[in-house]
């Protein structure tokens, strides 16, 4: 079973690393605030970065990846009787190999539910506006802040990840995550 979820985990991250179709430095640090360090050049890519248009692409992509990685992963081979890692948890590995080979920093944001981890909660302004956004229902919430372009985009919260997320629920409607991806972007 943890094989075959390493498998998919596999695929999927040399699916988003091939749609990104570029490599970069390693950054700083995870800390949320990481998009903003990432703004920094670098004399090993040259400063070449994608434009905030090629960003806001690569992010969808990585997006609706990682989205599908979550659902697949979590339907198919997560089975919480059998002691094994949530996916959302294993994609943190995932998450980190992005920024330490592509200065892509990747975040889980808590929108509906319960954060499952105080990493997830809102750290900033703007999280609290992503957080907003995706509860009147939008899909998507960006920004472009000192050469960094920010992403936060919904995750759907099934039936099964509503066992956790929201053990008080009084219905068996979906509710939504988010999910932050920051990409340095090209100055304007």
């Amino acid at each position: 079973m943890q094989k075959s979820i390493g498998i998919v985990l596999a695929l999927t991250f040399t699916l988003g690393l091939l749609t990104i179709g570029r490599s970069a430095p390693p950054p700083t640090s995870t800390a949320p605030d990481a998009a903003a360090r990432a703004a920094g050049k670098s004399s090993a890519d040259g400063g070449s970065r994608p434009t905030r248009e090629q960003a806001r692409r690569q992010a969808e992509i990585l997006h609706d990846t990682l989205h599908t990685t979550l659902q697949t992963v979590h339907q198919r081979y997560y089975r919480e009787n059998e002691g094994l890692p949530i996916p959302a948890a294993i994609l943190k590995d995932v998450f980190d190999d992005l920024e330490e080979n592509q200065r892509i920093s990747v975040r889980w944001l808590a929108v509906d539910g319960l954060a499952m981890n105080a990493d997830h909660k809102p750290q900033d302004q703007f999280d609290e506006a992503a957080v907003k956004a995706l509860k009147s229902g939008q899909r998507a919430y960006e920004r472009t802040v000192d050469g960094v372009y920010r992403r936060t985009g919904a995750i759907k919260l099934t039936n099964q990840c509503l066992k956790c997320h929201a053990p008080q629920r009084k219905s068996l409607q979906d509710q939504t995550a988010g999910l932050t991806i920051c990409i340095p972007i090209q100055p304007d």
